[in-house]
């Protein structure tokens, strides 16, 4: 009887235990990318009471006789399933499809999490509000470009960051010159340049008609003198294709030198492919040529970011330049179930988790990111629920066990009488 008694406790014991881990799974149905445990049971140990013997000739042989003495916890598994995406449209509100990890800094110490809300903190640096731990990843430089030798390191952004300005080097024609246009005719295009440091400069070019299928050009810039001085030529076939494009003084560029006193830059007036119809052509059509773009552009602020499926987060500066700024860094763990809960949705390596593997989506992890949306709790709150029925029953029916086992030792005692 006292067997029984010990066995109903450990039964109570631990169905308590298991109705905590539903309690908390229960309580965490809505926490961002929360992953719900299940408890596991084990037979205790094993009374045994008389040994197996062998068929002695022609007899049979006999089972050992055992008693057990309850049960224990055997596991508490975390259950690392896919939690469903909700559309947040955050920019920085991150979700992670397959079994991946976010990471984190807490100091010298590497935390990882699943929960991506993440904000900026007052330096600039990608945090997770609920701990202030700062979110790895590698940094661009000022190009955007990202070093195959960068550490991995905060992922900081700042938006007061600028980008420098770029000197036009390049500006493209299209369009078309009238072939039925009379010799002597003109057509003007103009366009806005830039120097290296941004100031912007009105070049004008003006085409004027020499003779069939040919045409003679000229550029100007009211603030910047332009060089060589002269004209260039643009010929054309029969059919309107482009045959050749000359520059004024037999160059390859014009140089145009600021009357302010800036640095001088050389542009290339780019008409399009030779003996092709995809810039300037000349067909019997009304001239409507232009330039129709250039390369150059003013210093600009950050102003708004994006992220996207690889964790890079580019940058959309007002001059119009776009360029990466940091990318988020992941990790992934050989058994991640094996990772400890260190609170605030963050995990730590353990004994048996195994190393992290930290890489990037789309390259050495197979794990992409969802930016604009967060991954909810794989909390199944239909299985929790049945679950709590069966945890109650058992520990009903053990706590019957410890009251049957006192009624029988009741009636022991009470055999004096």
């Amino acid at each position: 009887m006292m067997r029984a008694l010990f066995a109903g406790v450990s039964g109570l014991r631990n169905h308590q235990t298991r109705m905590d881990v539903i309690g908390n799974n229960i309580a965490n149905v809505n926490t961002v990318a929360f992953k719900s445990s299940r408890v596991t049971f084990k037979e205790a140990f094993v009374q045994l009471l008389q040994g197996a013997s062998r068929p002695p000739g022609n007899q049979g042989g006999i089972n050992p006789i055992q008693i057990g003495t309850g049960m224990n916890v055997a596991s508490i598994d975390q259950l690392f399933t896919q939690g469903s995406l909700e559309s947040t449209g955050q920019p920085l509100d991150l979700a992670i499809q397959g079994d991946a990890l976010f990471v984190l800094a807490d100091g010298p110490r590497q935390l990882f999490t699943r929960a991506g809300n993440f904000q900026l903190d007052a330096n600039g640096r990608l945090i997770s509000p609920s701990s202030g731990n700062v979110v790895q990843g590698i940094n661009a430089d000022s190009s955007g470009n990202f070093s195959g030798g960068t550490t991995i390191g905060d992922v900081q952004l700042r938006l007061g960051d600028k980008t420098p300005a770029q000197a036009t080097s390049n500006v493209t024609l299209s369009g078309n010159l009238d072939s039925n246009a009379a010799v002597g005719a003109t057509h003007t295009m103009g366009i806005t340049v830039y120097d290296s440091t941004g100031t912007p400069h009105d070049l004008q070019v003006t085409f004027t008609k020499t003779g069939t299928g040919a045409w003679s050009w000229a550029a100007s810039a009211a603030t910047a003198t332009v060089t060589p001085a002269g004209t260039g030529t643009a010929t054309f076939s029969p059919t309107g294709s482009l045959l050749s494009f000359t520059f004024p003084g037999g160059g390859t560029d014009l140089t145009l030198t600021p009357s302010s006193g800036g640095a001088a830059f050389d542009v290339v007036i780019n008409p399009g492919a030779l003996n092709g119809i995809d810039g300037l052509a000349s067909f019997a059509n009304p001239s409507n040529a232009v330039m129709s773009g250039q390369d150059g552009y003013q210093a600009g602020s950050l102003q708004s970011i994006s992220v996207d499926g690889q964790g890079i987060i580019t940058g959309y500066f007002t001059n119009g330049v776009s360029r990466a700024l940091a990318q988020v860094a992941l990790a992934q763990f050989t058994n991640p179930s094996g990772l400890l809960r260190t609170g605030d949705n963050t995990y730590s390596e353990s004994a048996n988790s195994g190393g992290p593997v930290i890489g990037f989506a789309g390259g050495t992890i197979s794990s992409s990111i969802t930016p604009g949306a967060l991954e909810g709790s794989n909390v199944d709150i239909s299985q929790e629920f049945t679950n709590m029925i069966i945890a109650q029953r058992g520990f009903q029916a053990n706590a019957r066990v410890i009251s049957t086992s006192d009624e029988m030792l009741n009636e022991l005692v009470n055999l004096r009488r």
